[in-house]
């Protein structure tokens, strides 16, 4: 088997795996930016999931389609949005412990989901599988280019090549624009922020329920691209990548959108291993286990070296500096 072989089976199943965890981490630089931790990004993606598996159901029994699954997209990002809200007024109104309010979420998420799904579907653990997926598609004209085809353009989500651009619009949000300075500036100095005018409670809430909308997504796409169904299992630490990604790409869109394709390169290569010369003579937990050493190995080398936003983690009281 040739390197060009071996990218044309590992590049489309990274980009694949890539980008829920693109679309959730890029929610988590939201959150973080303004100062609000946020590791209830698991949490925000089981809630995305599960919206998006009932309500892809739903929309399919009603005439939708195809359309279905990216109907339920946008549902499962307002649910993920409103689910934040939980986190936001815990962390930020009632000034909790920011920490211990991410935990919670998970566990509410992951304890109200299954719940739920039992009691719509008569005790079942797992929703049935829907029967519109977004499928791998071949990009016209462009999967047919010598060499760069077959890796990029063949076998590849829409979702994907969405949540790179995606990356680049949340950059140019924060950086570029006088919504992104407010937001940035509550997350550096929120006393400095406060005396120039800048509500920090209106701006942490709204970066907050932006992670919520971005992690819906996240969940939503990894349900609608991979899995099919909603089940107790079926996030299964995403969220918890997601964040390393996002702690490893320095708060920053870009850099966790980089390290997003890293941690989905680490998961396509479990997936397709058997696929792949010398790699498929592995034990096969070898491979289960890698992405997750990967992301110890990553971040105890880098995360010392990467600073959060200053005010990242400690609740603003008026008045006080």
């Amino acid at each position: 088997m040739s390197i060009l072989e071996v990218l044309a089976i590992i590049v489309p199943s990274t980009l694949l795996t890539a980008a829920p965890l693109i679309f959730t981490a890029l929610g988590g630089v939201f959150s973080e930016r303004s100062g609000v931790v946020n590791i209830g990004l698991e949490g925000l993606m089981s809630v995305g999931a599960f919206t998006a598996a009932i309500a892809t159901l739903f929309l399919e029994h009603a005439g939708f389609g195809n359309a279905s699954p990216w109907i339920a997209i946008l549902i499962a990002a307002v649910a993920g949005a409103i689910f934040s809200l939980i986190h936001a007024v815990v962390s930020i109104t009632f000034r909790a412990d920011q920490t211990v309010s991410g935990v919670a979420l998970n566990f509410l998420a992951a304890g109200l989901t299954i719940f739920l799904v039992k009691l719509i579907y008569n005790g079942n653990g797992q929703t049935p599988y829907i029967a519109h997926n977004i499928n791998k598609i071949s990009v016209p004209v462009l999967s047919n280019i010598p060499i760069i085809g077959p890796i990029f353009f063949q076998q590849v989500t829409y979702t994907s090549y969405l949540a790179i651009f995606v990356s680049f619009v949340v950059w140019y949000i924060i950086f570029k624009t006088s919504f992104g300075l407010r937001l940035r500036s509550v997350g550096e100095h929120p006393a400095a922020a406060d005396t120039l005018g800048i509500n920090v409670t209106r701006m942490r809430y709204i970066g907050v329920m932006l992670s919520g909308f971005f992690g819906g997504i996240g969940g939503a796409v990894y349900l609608v691209t991979i899995t099919a169904n909603y089940n107790v299992s079926t996030i299964a630490g995403q969220g918890f990548l997601a964040l390393a990604a996002m702690v490893f790409g320095k708060w920053h869109p870009i850099g966790a959108m980089g390290a997003s394709l890293f941690f989905g390169f680490a998961q396509a290569l479990s997936i397709t291993s058997q696929q792949i010369p010398y790699i498929d003579r592995l034990p096969s937990v070898v491979m289960m286990v890698a992405p997750y050493v990967l992301t110890l190995i990553v971040l105890t080398g880098f995360v010392g070296r990467a600073e959060p936003p200053k005010a990242d983690g400690i609740p603003y009281i008026k008045g006080q500096r």
